[in-house]
């Protein structure tokens, strides 16, 4: 058995972020700083935390942000991991060779050593994000990264929609599903409704993938206004039955430290025997792109 403590602390670093890289990633290392001392023993940060969401238009000048993944900010967080005895995962714009880039998370444990990187495998490309034209599509597969407080899996942004990227990382035996994030509204199309039903959307998918695979969910999504998206916030942590025990403002920046019980996983998935009920010998139509009668 792999032995971890049950009980852990979960940081999540929901920020502002702006053209000025270096002032991006100090105010960063401050906020890792601040969880730490709040007993956080896994911290995630926000989608391409290093910089502005670039992806609202397309503009080969981005290019320049991107770096190797593990390279230099991996091993500046890695010392801070190292010092602190934290879990980081950092969410990264990687240049993997000429014209090759992906959208990429690193995972540090709390030792400072470079665990490894998923790479988003799901990408949008709709108006405001862009994301086709800079990120190829992630070949890491899905994984689960062995810290020293959890088996946690790290899916990225768009992948949320998706129950079998959830479905398939919980397989895989994580115990904690983390998700960074961009995602906001348009300025333009501002209605209460509209903005209400998709944020309820968003967390609604996310909870269920809590629910059916009895793990707990985290997501840590940017906030402030970029280039007209108001970047909606509302980072949360779900517990393995979908029950909301933190969701951050809208509209500020926030460092929270939210304890979880990893037995909790147990307690549900006894109580709640979907894994034991499926039949992954009806599956085999999810290989199909459409079902054509």
């Amino acid at each position: 058995m792999h032995h971890h403590r049950e009980n852990i602390g979960i940081g999540l670093i929901q920020a502002v972020a702006d053209g000025d890289i270096e002032r991006n990633i100090a105010g960063t290392v401050r906020a890792i700083r601040q969880a730490a001392e709040r007993k956080a023993q896994i911290v995630c940060l926000q989608e391409l935390f290093r910089t502005p969401y670039f992806c609202h238009t397309e503009d080969r000048r981005y290019f320049e942000w991107a770096e190797p993944v593990p390279g230099p900010t991996t091993t500046l967080l890695q010392s801070l991991a190292k010092e602190l005895g934290i879990v980081i995962i950092a969410p990264l714009f990687e240049r993997r060779a000429n014209g090759l880039y992906h959208n990429t998370a690193a995972v540090i444990d709390a030792d400072g050593s470079y665990l490894g990187k998923y790479r988003k495998q799901h990408i949008p490309d709709d108006p405001g994000f862009y994301e086709k034209f800079y990120f190829a599509s992630g070949d890491t597969g899905y994984q689960v990264f062995h810290t020293q407080y959890a088996r946690i899996g790290v899916l990225i942004c768009w992948d949320q929609w998706y129950p079998e990227a959830a479905r398939i990382t919980s397989l895989m035996d994580a115990e904690i599903l983390f998700f960074p994030t961009a995602i906001g509204w348009d300025m333009d199309e501002k209605s209460d409704e509209t903005n209400r039903e998709q944020f309820e959307a968003w967390q609604i998918v996310q909870r269920s993938h809590a629910i059916a695979n009895g793990v707990h969910v985290v997501t840590v999504n940017r906030t402030g206004v970029e280039h007209g998206t108001q970047f909606w916030g509302g980072s949360f942590v779900v517990n393995p039955f979908g029950t909301v025990l933190y969701q951050a403002s809208h509209s500020e920046a926030a460092v929270h430290v939210q304890p979880i019980d990893l037995k909790l996983s147990e307690h549900y998935r006894t109580l709640w025997p979907f894994l034991r009920d499926r039949r992954i010998d009806t599956y085999a139509p999810l290989q199909r792109r459409f079902i054509d009668t």
